[in-house]
């Protein structure tokens, strides 16, 4: 198990770790603030409907990965999303109620040291879309049901638009409003999928700080909407927030080989222009890629056949440790890299969650 300071992390895979990394991922509450626990929808609604089906060999490989809690949030932008949200939040209710020795609802902040310490599994419920608010009590509803997170929009709606809209007149008044009542509550904005202009109303419109849960630096992919760009990330840190990287290929790299060193380039560069106090990590996949899905369930997905999604050279089964040890390796800090890891994520969540001033 042991060569030069180098370790295994399971006796049937050669890839060596160091001591200081496996260390640093065992004491940390890894936060992946787009954690997907399986883009393998089908099982993940078998799970949530007949919670039984969900075994220990399941619960495993999600400790295994080194992430503490997940934030599984998903898009609905078909049909009635106000339903389709509603849903969401009942089945994972469900599965964290029934499966409740491998699962514990994020809710709070005193909720962060609760999954290490209790051996489980942390899930922070949120939306990608912010459509099924109809009303600005709907955001009590579901903050009653347990959403703590929200992204405004995923496409237009009446809130703001889309990244890929063709037009973005940035924030509606009714979308001010819905600020204001999620500031109130203590409900997580996210902008991660919103237009530029959208984007920066937004940090100006919230009392509380707006968090970028999944994106990377369009200074570094220049062809990608979706990527922030530096007056966005910088507006984001005025206010107190944080960014998590993406380990999509498409946002790493414009063209060419898409590495873990590229994800570190994005985390470099958000360092470098606000402070490692704005960066985390926000994968947007799940711990066996994209690639490796059924080809239905990439059709889902939007993935052409053919289309390259994942990093070269990486297991998303131990993303987290490949990260961990490229930051290592780029020489920050423990501290800086427990900030990485999810003491950025748990600082602003905490701050949004405090009683309303």
């Amino acid at each position: 198990m042991i060569n030069q300071g180098r370790f295994r992390l399971f006796a049937q895979d050669e890839t060596t770790y160091s001591g200081r990394t496996i260390e640093l991922v065992g004491r940390s509450t890894v936060i992946d603030m787009l954690g997907l626990v399986t883009l393998d929808f089908p099982k993940l609604y078998a799970w949530q409907l007949a919670p039984g089906t969900f075994q220990q060999r399941d619960f495993e490989k999600l400790q295994n990965s080194g992430i503490t809690i997940f934030h599984p949030a998903v898009g609905h932008d078909d049909g009635d999303i106000y339903v389709a949200s509603l849903r969401d939040m009942r089945r994972w209710n469900n599965l964290i109620a029934k499966q409740s020795r491998y699962f514990l609802r994020i809710d709070r902040a005193e909720d962060f040291a609760l999954p290490k310490r209790q051996h489980k599994i942390g899930i922070l419920l949120g939306e990608q879309n912010s459509e099924h608010f109809r009303s600005v009590d709907d955001v009590n509803r579901f903050f009653a049901l347990g959403q703590r997170v929200s992204q405004l929009a995923y496409r237009t709606n009446r809130i703001g638009a889309g990244a890929f809209d063709p037009r973005d007149p940035g924030l509606s008044e009714y979308g001010r409003r819905i600020i204001e009542r999620m500031n109130e509550v203590g409900m997580a904005i996210d902008v991660s999928h919103c237009g530029d202009r959208t984007t920066l109303d937004a940090f100006e419109a919230s009392r509380k700080p707006v968090r970028v849960t999944h994106s990377n630096c369009r200074a570094l992919v220049p062809n990608r909407c979706r990527c922030k760009t530096d007056e966005a990330i910088q507006k984001m840190s005025a206010k107190g927030g944080v960014m998590g990287i993406t380990m999509i290929r498409s946002f790493v790299r414009a063209a060419g080989p898409a590495t873990m060193d590229a994800v570190l380039d994005h985390i470099e560069w958000v360092i470098r222009l606000v402070g490692v106090e704005h960066v985390g990590v926000g994968s947007d996949v799940d711990l066996d890629g994209r690639s490796r899905l059924p080809r239905e369930i990439q059709r889902a997905q939007g993935i052409r056949p053919g289309e390259r999604i994942d990093l070269d050279g990486i297991d998303y089964e131990k993303k987290i440790f490949d990260l961990t040890e490229g930051l290592v390796r780029r020489g920050y800090t423990d501290r800086q890299i427990e900030l990485i890891l999810g003491g950025n994520f748990q600082r602003a969540l905490s701050e949004i969650w405090a009683t309303p001033t």
